[in-house]
């Protein structure tokens, strides 16, 4: 079988009609169940201009398919008038080891699985009651995850801050015909009117602390995917009642959870993964004052399965 090209275009008319939020949940419960092959990420990072690129790679054991994604992030690219996400997936057989799928997602894709898994992680940890959702960062996921949280019909009280003024100006004109859009003047203002919040920057000095968050807050951490990145004060995730990693292998060296640990804030045995607390609801929010910090670094497994239902789609389109 000759292996498919798919096209940015194509994958975009696609990935619509996939429910990505269902396929995240069945991934990551895979994962946790020990029934995935996932090595460590590779990646590589640059100084001149500033960005990085990781590799992630692996399968589920008795599927069909591996993946192979490598995914950009390369945040002057704005200032050229191109995406800062850039990427391909990479889907083989799992018998023959025959390329079956080459996806040109221009790493739409990631942007796409990353938001799906923020919205999971609100559908098992967000409040009942949402004051307001509060977006750090206006960039592509800070959009991506606020749209994908829609799906869950959680709040259209939004509050916004970016490090650039006129970057939240414009989330809010972009975004406020479906939302109420407040733009704070700093994070803490943010955290002081929201009780769910996300992260997603690639900030390297914390922008949350613990005094600035409400009783009951959840808060779903994207932006710290390396070692060197930190949205989120120590003292914060240790003050969380519940703390979730999407992969505990790799919050060991990355994310906030490895920042929070190895700054002597958090203690890792409190640490549960998400797949685990999916399935078990006594891992859950029990109650609307509890703190929960939801630390998402990415993993492979959603790379795996979001490239697999596109592929799926593509195929039964052309069937």
């Amino acid at each position: 079988m000759m292996a498919s090209i798919i096209n940015k275009k194509e994958i975009l008319d696609i990935v619509d009609s996939v429910d990505v939020t269902s396929a995240m949940e069945k991934g990551f419960v895979a994962y946790s169940a020990g029934k995935t092959v996932v090595p460590p990420v590779a990646e590589l990072l640059f100084e001149e201009p500033k960005g990085e690129t990781h590799i992630k790679y692996g399968y589920i054991k008795g599927e069909e398919f591996f993946c192979v994604k490598i995914a950009s992030g390369f945040y002057g690219n704005t200032n050229f008038g191109i995406s800062s996400s850039q990427g391909l997936m990479l889907l083989f057989n799992q018998k023959t080891g025959e390329t079956r799928a080459v996806l040109l997602d221009d790493g739409h894709l990631t942007n796409i699985r990353t938001a799906a898994a923020g919205a999971l992680a609100a559908k098992y940890f967000a409040p009942r009651k949402i004051k307001s959702v509060g977006i750090i960062g206006t960039g592509i996921q800070g959009r991506l995850q606020l749209l994908h949280l829609q799906k869950e019909n959680l709040s259209k009280s939004v509050w916004v801050w970016g490090r650039n003024k006129d970057g939240a100006m414009k989330y809010k004109e972009e975004l406020e015909g479906d939302f109420d859009i407040q733009i704070a003047e700093s994070p803490s203002e943010l955290a002081a009117n929201c009780n769910l919040i996300y992260t997603t920057t690639p900030a390297e000095n914390p922008l949350l602390k613990a005094t600035d968050i409400l009783p009951g807050t959840h808060i779903t951490a994207v932006g710290s995917d390396t070692p060197d990145k930190q949205e989120l004060e120590g003292e914060l995730v240790g003050k969380a009642d519940i703390v979730i990693a999407d992969s505990i292998p790799q919050s060991q060296s990355r994310g906030e959870i490895y920042r929070a640990v190895k700054a002597g804030k958090l203690n890792p045995e409190k640490v549960v993964e998400l797949g685990n607390a999916i399935q078990n609801k006594a891992l859950q929010r029990s109650n609307d004052n509890q703190i929960s910090v939801v630390d998402l670094t990415g993993v492979a497994v959603q790379d795996i399965m979001i490239a697999e239902a596109v592929y799926k789609a593509y195929q039964d389109l052309k069937n």
